[in-house]
């Protein structure tokens, strides 16, 4: 019975301009601006748009970084930067000046929307950024440049052992699991994940219970990998990350007696922020993955949200259900609602389920949509349900029929939600003792999840003799159904 879920739970992202704000002060994004902005007439550049090494002090020094050779990396790649997300054009030298030749740059198209732009151009520059810095990320280490340059000056790429493609998916597996953990805590203030957890997530398989040596060593390598990697990404405001204690990386043949196993921050800390989590579900989308979002139904109509939010975390729903009303206005927002929920699908009971709930967020103002569907067969029981619980007057008596008709409605609903077992078992024995006799009626229910639903109370009630009259039951049911 249950419905196609999407591949993730929906995230809640901050405001684009919110967002924007975010990007405009990630340390990487605002380097490059400044130097873009610093970039003149006497700027020179390489036959790669880099800039020459004579001029990286000066860089360095615009960005208020130490003259030394770590604040020149920092300027080379906040330059790098503003080149790869046209915060800079450059000209490359001319190839008949010589080899020495340089090149020239200036201020790039991009610059003025930095200030000029709305959110969504502030967001397009930093996923580029984005991009950028991923590529960064995933690209090999040289420690010897020389050994991979054949004799003709070509670059020999199977000397590196170096996968890019393998490289990208292990990085994108890893900021996968990330976003599915922050995700999946909801409203709930996500706490920073151990690096060796988040390591072990993409390398352990799911059934292994007790991970072997050689695991929990690719473990360790996949940490150090993710530790580069996540130093790397941090400056462009993807992750709030604490690195691995470098006091950790015992060098053989010293005492690591010292070192506090118990301390689990010190093998590295990492946290998506939101900006972190726009950028990874912008990049999950490019790349043909489910990643909903809070809001992404609130232009769509009324079956479009009922459906859309079947499977949403309670918060989530709601907020959608808000958004949705808010676009709408309360005003013939009721009536679409209780239209929508209208059907005989395996997924209807759950599209009254919501609208119930999204019609308490619209409030007094529904009660005429309401009472309108009082003697509907699918919609009857629901309104009833909902004017009591409004506290309105004149409550019409449901006929017994009804009755049954909504305590089936009620628990295929809660069956396709595949919620809390307990709470579903609560509400199957609270149903079944509510009635007596129910068993011996409500095989005579015309919904098409009658058999389905007394299968299930046959599972789950507790009283074994009850859990035998529901199977009797939901066999006559089949029976019923098949003549």
């Amino acid at each position: 019975m249950s419905a196609e879920r999407p591949t993730l739970p929906p995230v809640r992202l901050h405001t684009e301009a919110e967002l924007a704000r975010d990007a405009l002060v990630a340390p990487l994004l605002a380097r490059a601006v400044r130097l873009a902005r610093w970039a003149g007439p006497e700027t020179r550049v390489g036959a790669g748009g880099e800039l020459v090494e004579a001029q990286l002090p000066a860089a360095a020094e615009h960005l208020g970084l130490a003259p030394d050779e770590d604040g020149a990396a920092q300027a080379s790649e906040a330059w790098r930067l503003a080149v790869d997300t046209g915060l800079v054009d450059v000209e490359d030298p001319d190839e008949d000046d010589g080899p020495d030749a340089e090149g020239t740059a200036a201020a790039g198209e991009n610059l003025a929307l930095i200030t000029e732009g709305s959110p969504q151009d502030v967001l397009s520059i930093w996923l580029d950024g984005f991009e950028a810095a991923h590529a960064d990320a995933t690209a090999p280490v040289l420690d010897d440049f020389a050994d991979i340059v054949a004799e003709d000056g070509s670059v020999d790429f199977d000397a590196l052992d170096w996968d890019p493609e393998a490289e990208a998916e292990f990085l994108d597996g890893v900021l996968g699991n990330l976003y599915l953990l922050t995700v999946g805590d909801g409203d709930a203030e996500t706490a920073p994940v151990p690096l060796p957890a988040l390591a072990a997530s993409v390398i352990v398989p799911d059934d292994m219970g007790e991970p072997t040596d050689d695991i929990l060593e690719q473990v360790s390598e996949a940490m150090m990998r993710l530790d580069d990697q996540f130093r790397v990404l941090e400056p462009i405001g993807i992750v709030e990350y604490q690195p691995v204690d470098e006091t950790l990386l015992v060098e053989e043949g010293e005492d690591a007696d010292a070192v506090d196993d118990e301390d689990v921050t010190r093998y590295g800390m990492v946290k998506l922020t939101p900006l972190g989590l726009y950028g990874i579900r912008a990049r999950m989308l490019d790349a043909g993955v489910d990643a909903p979002a809070v809001g992404d139904l609130a232009d769509k109509g009324a079956e479009a949200l009922l459906g859309g939010i079947a499977h949403y975390p309670e918060a989530a729903a709601r907020s959608e259900a808000e958004q949705w009303l808010a676009r709408r206005g309360t005003e013939g927002a009721a009536a679409e609602l209780l239209a929508a929920a209208r059907g005989t699908d395996p997924q209807a009971p759950l599209r009254r389920l919501h609208c119930q709930q999204a019609l308490a967020l619209v409030g007094a103002e529904a009660e005429p949509a309401v009472r309108a569907v009082l003697d509907d067969p699918e919609l009857g029981g629901l309104a009833r349900v909902w004017l009591v619980e409004l506290g309105a007057a004149d409550v019409p008596a449901p006929p017994e029929s009804m009755i049954f008709w909504l305590a089936v409605d009620t628990i295929a609903a809660q069956l396709e939600a595949e919620g809390d077992l307990d709470e579903l078992q609560g509400l199957v024995e609270s149903l079944a003792g509510r009635h007596s006799g129910f068993f011996d009626e409500a095989w005579r229910v015309e919904h098409p999840a009658t058999a389905d639903v007394l299968e299930a109370m046959g599972r789950l009630h507790s009283d074994k003799k009850k859990a035998k009259e529901a199977r009797k039951a939901a066999f006559k049911a089949r029976s019923r159904a098949d003549t």
